[in-house]
């Protein structure tokens, strides 16, 4: 893991779009550019609409960032985390050395670590944690 990795775990995210918004406004992006979207996986009729049937409902987010995520070097050369990261309500985020950590960690729990294929065109640098 580099100092520009970026740990996401799936089991705090909620989809809020915080990450996404707070990369927006940090980074001064125009109305119609993304650099971080937030996925929604449920039953695919509608972006908000859980998978499943009652009681049994099930949603689950994914955020996914643009290969143009410059990772907010001006921050990290401060010491500071990137917008994203610091800006996430859930703590699903991090960076660097705490990701590293955080990862080892989640291991243990039996989490599993993995990337985006490489089809979806997400950055380079970002891994994933998921429990089952």
């Amino acid at each position: 893991m580099t100092e520009k990795t970026i740990l996401v775990n799936l089991q705090r995210c909620t989809g809020c779009w915080t990450c996404s918004l707070a990369c927006k406004v940090g980074n001064k992006l125009p109305d119609d550019e993304f650099w971080l979207t937030v996925r929604t996986q449920g039953s695919g009729e509608g972006i908000d609409r859980p998978a499943g049937v009652w009681p049994n409902l099930r949603m689950s987010w994914t955020p996914v960032w643009s290969p143009k995520c410059v990772r907010c070097p001006s921050r990290l050369a401060e010491g500071e985390q990137p917008y994203c990261v610091y800006s996430c309500p859930n703590g699903a985020l991090s960076i660097g050395e705490l990701a590293a950590q955080r990862e080892a960690e989640l291991r243990e729990k039996g989490f599993r670590i993995f990337k985006l294929p490489a089809w979806e065109g997400s950055a380079e640098d970002v891994v994933y944690a998921s429990k089952g």
